[in-house]
């Protein structure tokens, strides 16, 4: 299986936030592969507070963090519909799990996803009691907190047949989204993937937490992003035109939503 990905996509100004703090992306332990994308881990030691803001992906993370100023503690995070921002100062730590789209419902298969949509809740809420935070944030040697994340999750998923095969079908549907480019109307795809539109906005509510159309805007508003933070002159409406929006306009209207200034704005 392939390495993590090794794109800044979601990130705002990925070069100031790596020029404070250490960050890589590793790989899980291969049973887990197919319902994570990779583990990150995040370590600092700041003179000054900084603030990193993040375009959330449709995916689920699990996020172990310390701060200076309490204890370490896991979070289950859901997809986030905003843009989330988070205060860094002093000296920390977070190592996170990010699941692929719809690969976190085999560990949790009795809660639908949309439970976990724009939450952030103890990790106990999903797997009851545990000591995992300690024992994933502690030790100082970093292969041994990627170990304790393949420890904590290996025994993992809890699912049955059909859940697996459900959560399967999402996490390849939502691959197709992400990486496809043709994919520009929902009802066209789910009609190409023998679903009706109905159907496939449930099996995304249940297993992904968001609608099929809301993940192809977010792909589309991370590749604008991208684009614009890697290349010196961005063409906004042939950008626009390959991203399958009828307008420029309309891709100004959904950076502006997500990350709230223009896009020519944010590149400067």
């Amino acid at each position: 299986m392939a390495a993590p990905r090794r794109d800044t996509r979601g990130i705002v100004d990925a070069p100031g936030l790596f020029t404070r703090v250490r960050f890589r992306r590793r790989a899980p332990a291969e049973p887990l592969r197919p319902y994570v994308e990779h583990y990150w881990l995040i370590d600092w030691d700041l003179s000054e507070p900084y603030a990193t803001h993040v375009v959330p992906h449709p995916c689920v993370n699990l996020v172990f963090q310390r701060y200076a100023d309490r204890p370490g503690f896991g979070e289950v995070a859901g997809v986030g519909l905003e843009l989330f921002a988070q205060k860094l100062a002093g000296r920390g730590r977070v190592c996170g799990v990010q699941f692929r789209p719809g690969g976190f419902r085999p560990l949790t298969p009795e809660r639908t996803a949309t439970d976990w949509t724009d939450r952030r809740l103890p990790l106990a809420a999903a797997f009851g009691p545990t000591d995992a935070a300690a024992a994933v944030l502690e030790p100082a040697d970093e292969d041994a907190r990627v170990a304790a994340l393949d420890a904590f999750l290996t025994p993992l998923p809890r699912a049955g047949p059909r859940v697996l095969a459900q959560a399967e079908l999402a996490m390849g549907l939502a691959d197709r989204i992400r990486t496809d480019r043709t994919i520009r109307r929902v009802a066209d795809f789910a009609r190409a993937e023998g679903l009706s539109v109905r159907a496939l906005q449930r099996l995304f509510a249940g297993y992904v937490g968001v609608s099929p159309k809301w993940v192809l805007l977010r792909y589309r508003v991370h590749e604008a992003l991208e684009r614009a933070a890697s290349e010196a002159a961005v063409d906004w409406a042939a950008l626009a035109a390959e991203l399958g929006y009828s307008d420029q306009a309309h891709l100004v209207r959904d950076v502006t939503a997500t990350v709230g200034v223009p896009p020519t704005a944010y590149v400067r």
